[in-house]
């Protein structure tokens, strides 16, 4: 087990872990459309599998938006 900081709140999580599998036991909406960063560093999405998260990482789903014109 390690805890890891998802989005802010502390979890505890089964290690190893991918992003892959965080994104799917936090239940991620748009899982197609969110960006990842562990420790501050954006994680590509082609390493979204393989990349494992470790005791008191740090991670963020981020999703960016368009805006319109005035």
């Amino acid at each position: 087990m390690a805890t890891i900081t998802v989005n802010g709140e502390k979890q505890e999580v089964k290690t190893p872990i991918s992003v892959s599998e965080l994104i799917k036991i936090n239940n991620v909406a748009q899982p197609d459309m969110v960006s990842v960063q562990v420790n501050e560093e954006f994680v590509e999405r082609e390493n979204f599998d393989t990349t494992l998260l470790n005791e008191n990482d740090s991670i963020d789903f981020l999703y960016f938006m368009g805006g319109g014109a005035f």
